[in-house]
């Protein structure tokens, strides 16, 4: 059995054409693809119709209220200058509020982050001579990318290692080969959205210092963390030669990313942005609701983090109260405003049973997809943006007691 955080074993869907067929779909579809696709169909609509959610995000909305957002713009920027053309205007404007926000010489915006993190270190790989990056086995690129450090990047990503915790200053120190980049990711959002202590974080960014390997963040999360570490960004971002952010896991923006550190290292960039296809036309949709996002939504984050850390304890007590064994909320007091919920079973029964919830009551407790585990274990997702703070502790116990209703009784 696995416990929480433990590294996922990520299943692909994809299944052989004779595969399908011997599981009944002559259309070549394997059947659990489809059952799949209507839960998702169903949980989105049941989100949408909800009266009560954690969160609402760009794709539980449609485009007409996504382009709502846009109206907003004329309190962030000047609409009556000319738009961007290839990375100007506006999205400079974007580039010098995220270099002054995080304390940086400067930073440059990119489509997405994964673009943002492979130039970055392959700009910090010809600096150092080596393109050998330290990682977690659970980070973004490991998990998401399909290798693309290797396969696109020319990188040679080394795991440090694979425990549920961000690797420690000792790992780094006594790792076995020379690497000329150590990559954190902060949180580690597939351990359960994890962070260091202040102290831990600062011994593994000096041990890396001692190797002389240059230090690079990956903070697609960055902006959430400040309450955890109790330090300002720009203190936070001080501590890395390089820091990646996202404007819409958080912020809540169409889309898009910024690289930021020395201003000769993003230059340079830049320059791999083009090489990239990253040098946009048009982008000031994205970036004006990253605007909005930095404006709206950053000042609020504590706040988020505060009370995710309400809806867990709530949560816990919720199921203690059920007796549902073994149900773990993970990490116990959230470091950020997303945490992980345990539970002890499979992932289609638990998924159903969120999805009967939702639609017979209309209060969405749990609204993200379920993965398995270990055997009879499987792990959800729960996120606290501006519509959770309209629950109380009393209404996610409820809550909980109304999920535990639609799942079946445990033998044994």
């Amino acid at each position: 059995m696995r416990m929480p955080g433990d590294a996922r074993a990520r299943e692909d869907p994809a299944m052989t054409d004779t595969a399908a067929e011997q599981d009944g779909r002559p259309d070549g579809r394997p059947a659990d693809e489809d059952r799949g696709a209507r839960l998702r169909e169903r949980r989105l609509a049941a989100h949408r119709a909800a009266r009560r959610v954690f969160a609402r995000f760009g794709f539980h909305r449609t485009l007409r209220e996504r382009l709502a957002v846009l109206e907003e713009a004329a309190g962030v920027h000047d609409l009556d200058e000319l738009s961007d053309l290839y990375g100007g205007g506006v999205v400079e404007a974007l580039e010098t509020k995220v270099a002054g926000l995080l304390g940086t010489e400067a930073a440059a915006f990119f489509p997405t982050g994964t673009m943002a993190q492979q130039v970055a270190l392959r700009c910090w790989a010809g600096r150092t001579g080596n393109p050998t990056v330290a990682l977690h086995a659970l980070s973004h690129p490991e998990v998401h990318e399909r290798n693309a450090f290797s396969e696109v990047g020319g990188l040679r990503p080394v795991r440090l290692t694979s425990e549920p915790r961000l690797p420690t200053a000792a790992e780094v120190r006594d790792f076995e080969e020379p690497f000329g980049a150590l990559m954190l990711e902060l949180p580690l959002r597939d351990a359960g959205f994890l962070l260091p202590t202040w102290e831990e974080l600062t011994a593994v960014v000096e041990a890396a210092r001692e190797r002389d390997a240059v230090v690079h963040f990956d903070g697609a999360r960055l902006w959430e963390s400040t309450v955890h570490f109790g330090r300002p960004l720009e203190e936070i971002a001080g501590l890395a030669d390089s820091v990646y952010v996202s404007f819409y896991k958080s912020l809540e923006a169409f889309g898009g990313a910024a690289l930021a550190g020395p201003r000769e290292l993003v230059e340079e960039a830049k320059t791999w942005r083009h090489r990239y296809g990253g040098m946009v036309f048009q982008q000031f949709p994205t970036v004006l609701s990253a605007l909005v996002g930095l404006e709206r939504q950053l000042p609020r984050l504590p706040e988020y983090v505060a009370h995710a850390r309400v809806v867990a304890a709530a949560m816990r007590e919720g199921f203690a109260a059920a007796g549902v064994p073994w149900a773990r909320v993970h990490p116990e007091a959230p470091h950020t405003h997303d945490f992980q919920v345990w539970l002890p079973y499979e992932p289609d029964v638990l998924a159903e049973a969120a999805v009967r919830a939702a639609e017979e009551t209309g209060v969405v407790l749990f609204g993200s997809g379920w993965e398995r585990g270990g055997p009879g274990l499987a792990f959800t997702e729960v996120h606290v943006r501006a519509e959770g703070l309209e629950w109380t502790a009393e209404d996610v116990k409820a809550a909980v007691a109304e999920f535990v209703t639609r799942l079946p009784e445990r033998v044994g």
